[in-house]
């Protein structure tokens, strides 16, 4: 057992790799899949060898091997948090379907994550596709209830689109963007509708503590704008392994 943690572990490093082109060349509208990796700088194709998730880093010292060029830690950050969600994944699920599933749809919300930190955007080539392609995979894989997932995917989108215009209507300005409404709508689809009392408390309870103390950080006033596709994804994750904890407690609750 302890071999195939390793190996599930090793499989997230390498798809952590990938998810890093994702990251930098969707918002720049540019192919995932050619040219292969270069370096930012020179962009000298990356050796075979040079290129090993999170090793590569350390051995090459956060450096290009032929410019000198200095290789950005979020690199393997990223690969070093997919390789641990696939690790617990595997845990939780071992070697199945759901597992591939459910690693599947953790990978695009760390995509959707790191690409809203950098641009505050949530491409729809990942949400739009992502919404059907998740609804069936939770009604025949995951086997959630489909009019449970289906009313998830309408609610998540619906409860969002509806802040979005109480919310500029009072104020004049947009404060949530598509992305998010459509973001959620695919999470909705995905766990089912109960999901969303979790999701949404958590999402807006840790949004506005790091809203808050990014303000105060920064400077800034009200107005300051930070993106909510990150709390989203990371509630929505925390949904996979406490989920069935919180519904019990809130259930014992009422």
């Amino acid at each position: 057992m302890l071999i195939l943690n390793f190996f599930a572990f090793i499989f997230g490093a390498a798809i952590g790799s990938f998810l890093n082109v994702c990251i930098f060349r969707i918002p720049a509208k540019s192919s995932i899949i050619k040219p292969l990796s270069q370096c930012p700088h020179c962009h000298h194709p990356i050796r075979f060898y040079d290129n090993i998730p999170i090793v590569s880093f350390l051995l090459l010292k956060a450096k290009c091997r032929d410019c000198d060029g200095v290789i950005s830690w979020r690199y393997p950050l990223v690969e070093l948090i997919t390789a641990i969600f696939a690790l617990l994944l595997f845990i939780k699920f071992g070697l199945t379907l759901t597992f591939l599933v459910f690693f599947t749809f953790t990978a695009v919300l760390i995509v959707i994550t790191f690409i809203d930190l950098d641009h505050q955007i949530i491409p729809d080539v990942l949400t739009l596709p992502g919404i059907p392609v998740f609804l069936l995979a939770a009604i025949f894989v995951v086997k959630v209830p489909w009019d449970e997932a289906l009313i998830g995917l309408l609610v998540g989108g619906g409860v969002l689109f509806a802040i979005a215009f109480i919310y500029e209507f009072v104020s004049k300005r947009e404060g949530m963007g598509g992305g998010d409404i459509k973001l959620l709508a695919m999470i909705g689809g995905f766990f089912g509708w109960k999901s969303l009392i979790f999701i949404l408390l958590f999402s807006s309870f840790a949004g506005a503590l790091v809203g808050v103390a990014a303000m105060i950080i920064k400077k800034q006033n009200m107005k300051y704008a930070v993106p909510f596709g990150p709390f989203l994804s990371a509630a929505a994750v925390a949904y996979i392994f406490f989920g069935d904890l919180f519904m019990r407690f809130w259930l014992l609750g009422y």
